[in-house]
């Protein structure tokens, strides 16, 4: 059976009754300064910033709303249901009585998130958690700014971002530095490039671009695509000029080439590789996070290619807690919930009316959680401490960790 949630019953009373039937269990069990697995972690920075209710005392509790659009249209509804799951299922796993986590319907509309919003502020909500939908994003913000509830929100859409919102999705762009620096650390100097035409295309383009040049290395071409079959194949015949040589004795002009497309595209275009002779054992392919999805080793020509992405142990533990839970597989934008609750219960022992301070969901040193570290910034952007992968037949594995700190870790 998944695990259930009234929508603003605290979740501490159902967990309470479940530690009183297997306390006897737990007794011999128990160990100080064991940690839970998948677990956001947190506290408050600074000295003052928490309750000062003593051990023992019951605390109030902290109510953190979440806005989803479990009526939406299409495959909207059933990703919100997996959204909502993925938040309750923090509550079980990071065992904090003190948050009540209030969920609200978008409805998919910007006119129903706004009104979700009204309806978590006019309820005391100290967070709001979500929405999904850039519209709906800022149509919530008009309530929750001026109300000055702090949003964490999923869409991947950087204006929406600011002035209290926050946002915790992949944003397009922010992977591109590392993948460029450490091909360089691997003796890659000289790139190629096959960018789709698309939105998501041009934010990489630029961020590629600025990368290389900071770097220090040297863009020797570029082409764009269109994203269907019969237009790819004149930019990547061009390129592929840059990326073979005749002579066995002179290495090709390019010796890495970025691809930014995702399963949807990356067969068709890997397929290209070998159509027009580029040797991948010469010129590296390089991904972006779009990579990430299972089985990417089954097209040969991306195997050995490298990409960035969180490592792969946490969503794999977090899939195996979630599928006992509810009996189906969680969609990939469900850590996003997960911890973004995280974050809610992890600054939850703050003074209210300062536990969610811009001081306090943007402090330097971040929070750990399903998919590695990240940080919220103050522009209401987010940064992510990624691995880097190699793509296998099978899979890929990490042949970089992922930074456990941001300190000197910059990407």
């Amino acid at each position: 059976m998944g695990l259930t949630l009234s929508t603003d019953t605290p979740f501490g009373a159902l967990r309470r009754m479940a530690l009183l039937c297997v306390v006897a269990l737990l007794v011999a069990a128990c160990a100080s300064g064991g940690s839970r697995r998948g677990q956001v972690s947190g506290g408050v920075d600074g000295e003052g910033q928490f309750g000062s209710a003593q051990p023992g005392q019951p605390r109030p509790s902290v109510k953190v709303a979440l806005l989803l659009p479990l009526s939406g249209k299409g495959g909207a509804a059933s990703i919100a249901m997996a959204l909502k799951q993925a938040g309750e299922l923090a509550l079980f796993d990071l065992d904090n009585p003190t948050v009540t986590l209030m969920t609200r319907d978008t409805k998919g509309t910007p006119e129903g998130a706004r009104e979700a919003a009204a309806s978590a502020v006019q309820a005391g909500a100290e967070l709001v958690i979500g929405p999904l939908f850039a519209k709906s994003v800022t149509a919530a913000a008009q309530v929750t700014r001026p109300a000055n509830v702090p949003m964490i929100a999923f869409s991947s859409d950087q204006s929406v971002a600011g002035n209290g919102v926050y946002l915790l999705s992949f944003l397009a762009g922010r992977d591109v530095p590392l993948i460029v620096s450490f091909a360089m650390s691997q003796g890659k100097t000289n790139f190629g490039a096959l960018i789709p035409k698309s939105a998501y295309g041009k934010i990489v383009e630029r961020a590629f671009r600025g990368a290389v040049a900071q770097q220090g290395g040297q863009l020797v071409a570029l082409e764009r695509f269109p994203l269907d079959a019969n237009s790819m194949l004149e930019p990547a015949r061009r390129l592929a000029e840059f990326a073979k040589s005749d002579d066995p004795s002179i290495p090709p002009r390019i010796d890495a080439l970025f691809i930014p497309v995702g399963q949807q595209s990356l067969p068709t275009v890997s397929a290209l590789m070998p159509y027009f002779e580029i040797d991948t054992t010469l010129v590296k392919l390089l991904g972006t996070g779009l990579w990430d999805y299972a089985n990417v080793g089954r097209e040969k020509p991306l195997v050995g290619g490298w990409f960035p992405a969180p490592d792969p142990k946490g969503w794999r533990s977090f899939t195996q807690r979630y599928v006992k839970s509810y009996e189906t597989t969680p969609p990939r934008l469900a850590s996003l919930a997960y911890d973004a609750v995280g974050v809610a219960i992890a600054l939850s022992r703050g003074k209210p009316g300062r536990r969610y301070a811009t001081g306090q969901l943007t402090r330097a040193r971040g929070f750990a959680g399903v998919d590695g570290l990240f940080r919220l910034l103050p522009d209401g952007t987010s940064e992510r401490g990624l691995a880097i992968l190699e793509v296998q037949k099978f899979g890929a594995r990490v042949i970089q960790p992922a930074p456990i700190t941001f300190g000197r870790a910059q990407f």
